[in-house]
């Protein structure tokens, strides 16, 4: 899988100005399902996919913030908010 890199993805670009790249190192069968996950969904890529999973993950943990929602939201609807 490519280094997650934030510049090289117009999508996620255009969502939100403020965009932190961040480095990080995935467990291998973790990594070969998100390959096989996007592979079968075309609209899906590896950066919708984190940023949805750590949007759930901290609204599950009762973190609540309307940018959050909407980015959780976007991500798994496949909507864009603008503000």
């Amino acid at each position: 899988m490519q280094e997650l890199n934030y510049d090289k993805n117009p999508l996620v670009l255009s969502q939100k100005k403020e965009v932190i790249s961040f480095k990080c190192e995935l467990h291998e069968n973790l990594q070969k399902a998100m390959k096989e996950f996007v592979e079968e969904h075309p609209n899906w890529d590896q950066y919708r996919i984190l940023q949805a999973a750590i949007a759930g993950f901290l609204m599950q943990k009762g973190f609540q913030n309307r940018d959050l929602t909407r980015l959780y939201i976007g991500n798994m609807f496949s909507m864009s908010f603008e503000d």
